[in-house]
């Protein structure tokens, strides 16, 4: 019987020809066939037999199918989200908008805060849990990803804290919020993408028309409405799209500042 630090290595080997992280995948592959934590798997564990069930987890990678969809879970800023078929994957690169608010808010704290296309909760979950005492909504126009956002906020101990509501962004709300949250969809219809984005990933959740602009003209018109006086409004933008956004929220009659992800590319945008 094969032993995992081997079978790691073979399955790494085959991976590279579809994953950018080749080595990583194996042993998260690794780690949830044998339902521990990388960590556990990398301190002890890698001189035990492979599970029979690895094998087929590494060809559902080969099929390009994401390694969250696989686990079923990702991890994001200070939580594990809980992610499937029908959701869009949580990316380190959204954390910059959790962290654009804690850097606006400092010592305070939002009350109420809005995510708008909120996914398996992505956003909204994380602020709940930076701020103990903040309540929210997470608005989504798909009922599978809100399904979702609810496991996840019963399953981190949130769903007191936290309201989920199908909906067309911010169409029919009213509330004012300290904080607005948004990761719309911004990929241009033409640009490629990794075959397990494309042909994984829902694309309600990553295209907005010929320039990814779309679902901006829509969603950020609205925002002056719902801040509360002090708000911020954090959205999350394409590496190349720092420019026209902010067009489109300067003709909203805000401001716009940007903010860069950990590789130094435009992220995001705060509004108010």
């Amino acid at each position: 019987m094969e032993i995992a630090r081997v079978a790691i290595a073979e399955a790494a080997r085959r991976l590279e020809g579809v994953s950018d992280t080749p080595r990583l995948d194996a042993e998260l592959l690794m780690a949830h066939a044998m339902d521990c934590t990388r960590d556990a798997l990398l301190l002890g564990r890698l001189g035990d037999a492979a599970p029979a069930g690895f094998a087929a987890l590494v060809e559902r990678r080969l099929g390009h199918e994401p390694i969250a969809y696989i686990t079923g879970h990702r991890a994001f800023w200070t939580i594990e989200l809980m992610v499937g078929p029908g959701v869009l994957v949580p990316r380190p690169d959204s954390e910059t908008l959790i962290e654009a608010a804690v850097a606006h808010f400092g010592g305070r704290a939002p009350d109420r805060i809005l995510d708008l296309g909120t996914g398996p909760g992505t956003l909204l979950l994380a602020a709940l849990d930076q701020w103990p005492h903040a309540r929210g909504l997470g608005v989504d126009a798909s009922p599978v990803a809100l399904d979702y956002a609810r496991r996840n906020a019963d399953r981190l101990g949130l769903a007191a804290r936290a309201q989920f509501a199908e909906g067309d962004w911010a169409k029919g709300i009213s509330e004012r919020f300290d904080l607005i949250l948004a990761n719309p969809p911004y990929i241009g219809t033409g640009e490629a993408l990794p075959a397990d984005v494309r042909d994984h990933e829902p694309r309600e959740a990553l295209f907005a028309g010929e320039a990814g602009l779309d679902a901006y003209r829509v969603l950020i018109p609205q925002i002056p409405g719902l801040l509360a006086p002090g708000g911020i409004a954090l959205v999350e933008i394409g590496s190349a799209q720092a420019e026209p956004v902010t067009a489109i929220a300067e003709r909203a009659g805000m401001s716009a500042r940007l903010f860069r992800d950990l590789a130094n590319r435009p992220r995001a945008l705060a509004l108010h």
